[in-house]
């Protein structure tokens, strides 16, 4: 493959340019959940599950790079409904996008009520290993959503 009519193409790197700023956003969301998830642990938990959370996450986001291909093959129809054609693909972007909206809602109920009864936060080593758990879940909800984006660019 020859790279430099690619390098001198405006449109590639527009679409550089636009995939830069989508991922921008993804992370950006990211971000609030993770911030969102650790307050209820105190400040050396929190950064511990972060960095726990994150790693865990980076390795799992590697290994679902490598499935990529496959999950992008799943276009064939499943089934139908109201005239739409429904692959694996899209019930797994279905089910990631019900899982964040489903999470955000929890997330927030539960910041409302904690500040309105005042309840202290929790420091148990339960509480820890579901932060952690929650945190991996979230991230590779948004990295699915990443990756689709970024392979949705690409031609």
């Amino acid at each position: 493959m020859n790279v430099i009519p690619l390098l001198t193409d405006p449109n590639a790197w527009a679409a550089l340019v636009t995939l830069t700023l989508l991922e921008i956003v993804l992370g950006i969301d990211n971000l609030v959940f993770i911030s969102v998830l650790t307050t209820r642990l105190d400040p050396d938990k929190a950064r511990r599950a972060r960095q726990i959370g994150l790693s865990l996450a980076f390795i799992f986001r590697i290994i679902m790079l490598a499935g990529l291909t496959w999950l992008m093959g799943l276009t064939a129809p499943v089934v139908t409904l109201f005239g739409m054609a429904i692959s694996w693909r899209d019930i797994i972007l279905i089910g990631g996008g019900l899982f964040l909206i489903a999470k955000a809602t929890h997330e927030i109920h539960s910041e409302v009520e904690a500040r309105e009864s005042g309840t202290a936060v929790s420091s148990t080593k339960e509480a820890f290993a579901w932060i952690v758990l929650q945190l991996v879940a979230v991230d590779l909800v948004f990295s699915l959503d990443s990756i689709i984006t970024a392979i949705g660019m690409a031609e």
